[in-house]
This record gives structure tokens, sequence and C-alpha cells, in this order.
């Protein structure tokens, strides 16, 4: 693999190794793919039909663009390990969020809510502290912005739900 960063269009490429192309192509597809219905599914009524299926698609490609942002991140550990460790956080919260809709789990609504909203938050985050550098207006923005303005949004996005979703205002559910 080339240790040269080539630039294209102003944007930085770490490699120009096939291979290493091969796999960001598929995880920027992937990443697309999870921005799309992760948002199909928090605009979509929460009954059968368009939210589960959004989710479940969100679901499985964000697991796999956790499988290729590892991939990546392994190749350059040292430049790229906190968007392993952001891929692993979002991973795990969608897991969580996930498992306790499935279990139905005491309080899953709240923690659905709260598992899948900080997952897209984390999916996003790492997109722009990746990516930001090179974004029209984000360019603009000191390097701390695309760590916190994500969840700037999101968390009181969350907290909105979790007051307003009839299903989490109940006491408990089982």
């Amino acid at each position: 693999m080339s240790d040269g960063i080539t630039n294209v269009a102003g944007i930085e490429i770490p490699s120009t190794d096939p291979a290493f192309l091969a796999v960001a192509g598929i995880h920027i597809l992937l990443g697309l793919v999870c921005t799309v219905t992760g948002l199909g599914a928090m605009l979509s009524k929460k009954r059968d039909g368009r939210h589960p299926r959004y989710g479940t698609i969100y679901f499985w490609s964000l697991a796999a663009v956790f499988l290729t942002a590892a991939g990546l991140a392994a190749v350059r550990w040292a430049e790229d390990y906190h968007l392993f460790i952001l891929g692993a956080l979002s991973f795990a919260a969608a897991y969580l969020g996930r498992q306790a809709r499935r279990q139905r789990w005491r309080n899953w609504v709240r923690l659905h809510i709260t598992g899948m909203g900080a997952s897209y938050i984390l999916l996003l985050t790492a997109f722009y502290v990746d990516n930001g550098k090179n974004l029209p207006l984000w360019k603009e923005l000191p390097p701390i912005a695309f760590w916190l303005l994500p969840a700037a949004v999101g968390i009181p996005l969350i907290i909105r739900s979790l007051l307003w979703h009839p299903l989490a205002r109940l006491p408990s559910l089982p």
C-alpha cells in the first residue's frame, strides 16, 4: 500500500492502493445508506412498516460500516484510531437500542430512543471529524466543532423524543 497522501479535488486520499480504495468506497456507500435509513427511521411513524424496515437496514449497514472502519483504521491506526472508537461506540449504542426493543427490556422505549439516537450522533461525529475539514462551511469551523456539533443538535432531539413520545412517557413498559 502506498503511504503517500494523494489530493483529489481538495480531498486528501491517504492511499492509492486499490484494496484500500475499494474498502473505502464500500464504507462510504454504507455510510450514506446509514445516514438515509437512520433519518427515515427517525421521521417515520413508529409502527409496523417503514420504521422497523429502515431501522433494520440502518442497523445492519452500521454493522458493515463499523467492520469497514475497523479495517481502514487498522491500516492507519495512528491516524484513525479515534474513528475506530467512534465506530465501536456507535455500533454498541445501536446494538443496545435494538436489543432493548427486541427483548422488551424494562424502559425499552427510552433505551431504544437513546441508543439509536446516540448511535446516529456518533456516526455523524465520525463523519465530520474525518471529513469536516474538506466540506463547504464546515471547513471554516474550528476542529472542535466537528466533535461537538452533532451532539449539540442530536441530544436535544433525543431529549425531546423522550419527553414527547407517548410510549416513552409511560411509567415503565414491560
